[in-house]
């Protein structure tokens, strides 16, 4: 039941840090956003990281760790590539289903077959990240681009890997892992940012958006590390991937965004699949 709640509260949070992102990201850009976001959050984590003073890993959990974090933010780099191209309804869903969906399959061969109920369970939650993430013109964009997802599936596959890989550098560690992978991730945006030519500068009135992504990025992070550490990783992944439907509750909630019938069905769906983990 932890395991459950951890990974909850990583899809809140994470859903949270989008939304927060999203915000910040039309005030300044969203590559700035997302870079000055992730050293705020490696920040933090490094400042926690000192604080605790775990026992440092030895150096391939270190490579593996920044791996990771290349993976998760090469993927994100992916995501909005897709994105600018006018493909938000498309990218968002196939990213973040095959972001789930992979480490299920791989959690079916480290972790053994999970139960006929959470089966069950990935099958609605699945669809819930699919219908959440929908515009109601959604499956007729997805019919008309079907060559236009090849980006958002490799956007999912580095997402799906991101979570395998630091859910098997945590199994040894919490916080250092975290910290190699944060760095991993930033050091794969100065690198775009670098060679894209685009400006560092951010304009004053967006730093309390990027600031409050930072942090709950960081949060969802570190929230999907322990569900992991205290549960499957199929559950986990499976549960830190409705961050949509935070995101577009919030979306609902501040900007009065119109939820269409296709995400209620969704958020439904999502509930049914948390009902059905925790029997």
């Amino acid at each position: 039941m932890i395991s459950i709640l951890f990974g909850l509260t990583s899809a809140i949070s994470w859903g949270a840090g989008d939304f927060t992102g999203g915000l910040a990201s039309r005030k300044t850009g969203a590559y700035r956003a997302v870079f000055y976001g992730e050293v705020i959050g490696t920040i933090i984590i490094l400042v926690v990281a000192l604080i605790v003073w775990q026992p440092i890993p030895a150096w391939p959990i270190w490579v593996l760790s920044l791996v990771a974090g290349a993976c998760g933010t090469t993927g994100l780099l992916l995501l909005y590539h897709s994105m600018t191209k006018g493909l938000m309804s498309i990218a968002a869903p196939v990213s973040a289903l095959l972001a789930a969906i992979l480490p299920v399959i791989i959690g079916s061969f480290t972790e053994s077959l999970p139960t006929l109920l959470t089966l069950f369970g990935f099958g609605f939650a699945f669809a819930a990240v699919w219908l959440i993430s929908q515009s109601e013109d959604g499956v007729k964009d997805i019919l008309s681009h079907i060559a236009d997802l090849r980006v958002p599936l490799l956007a999912g596959v580095g997402f799906g890997l991101y979570f395998v890989l630091i859910h098997t550098a945590t199994r040894v560690a919490t916080l250092w892992p975290m910290v190699a992978s944060r760095i991993g991730g930033v050091l794969i945006l100065i690198v775009y940012m670098t060679v894209r030519r685009e400006t560092w500068k951010v304009l004053k009135v967006a730093w309390t958006m990027i600031f409050l992504y930072g942090v709950l990025d960081i949060g969802g992070n570190l929230f999907f590390v322990l569900a992991g550490q205290t549960g499957r990783l199929d559950i986990s992944a499976v549960l830190s991937s409705l961050y949509p439907g935070s995101t577009v509750l919030l979306a609902w909630v501040f900007l009065k965004e119109r939820l269409s019938r296709t995400q209620w069905i969704g958020i439904i769906a999502a509930m049914i699949a948390i009902i059905l983990f925790t029997l």
